[in-house]
């Protein structure tokens, strides 16, 4: 099975996708967002790629999250904090989602048969998913305003290693994906202080928001897989 790790969005063309499962990863903090929005009950989250686009899909009810530049949309409900998004204020309830990065991994992405959404939190779980699906995978590092951003290249360290540790058949790499296995295996045990040392870890303390980057860090504490359906991203 081959496996491919794009940088960031700005890296990303719609050919790279074409039958494969692709993964998204926004560590910092769209996909944790999602994830945590999902195992709290949420129906489902639907990821708008601008704020317009956000505002023209909502009904009635619908719950409006999202960030520019790391803080809250003016008018809108939730930030892009996982910690806001409990099971007493998403349970039940369609969760529309911009971000500044996030978001639009996962539109990038759609050109792939399937389409996970994967952080820290659930990596396992999507490794898993990701290979019942037996499709060569591609992940998507979301990035930071079109560069690479460290802590989503740890992230996909961390699925290639489970999909290496997991898989059945061998698992072939690109060149990128092997440099971040190596990356993760070396900061395993350091992966709070990776992100916090990050420059996406440090614009989010700046703003009071190091509570996020401890509860993004959380390894395998959520065993959901979001999975796009249509529009939309619900349980798989």
């Amino acid at each position: 099975m081959q496996v491919q790790v794009i940088s960031s969005v700005k890296e990303a063309c719609s050919a790279k996708f074409t039958q494969k499962t692709a993964i998204a990863i926004d560590v910092l903090r769209a996909t944790s967002t999602i994830v945590t929005a999902l195992a709290s009950g949420a129906s489902s989250v639907v990821p708008a790629e601008t704020v317009m686009d956000a505002k023209a899909i909502q009904r009635p009810g619908d719950v409006m999250g999202g960030e520019r530049f790391c803080r809250k949309i003016a008018g809108f409900d939730l930030g892009n904090s996982p910690k806001e998004y409990e099971e007493r204020t998403v349970s039940n309830r369609r969760i529309i989602l911009t971000t500044t990065n996030g978001t639009r991994a996962i539109h990038k992405s759609m050109r792939a048969d399937y389409v996970l959404a994967a952080s820290l939190l659930n990596a396992e779980a999507c490794a898993r998913a990701a290979l019942d699906l037996k499709r060569d995978i591609v992940i998507l590092c979301a990035g930071s305003h079109d560069d690479f951003a460290i802590e989503d290249g740890l992230c996909a360290g961390l699925l290639v290693d489970h999909l290496k540790e997991i898989s059945p058949i061998p698992i072939e790499c690109d060149d990128f994906g092997n440099a971040m296995h190596a990356m993760y295996r070396d900061r395993s045990s350091r992966i709070l202080e990776t992100l916090l040392g990050s420059a996406s870890g440090k614009r989010l303390q700046k703003l009071g928001s190091r509570e996020d980057i401890e509860d993004c860090a959380l390894v395998n504490s959520k065993g959901v897989v979001p999975f796009l359906s249509g529009e939309q991203i619900i349980l798989r």
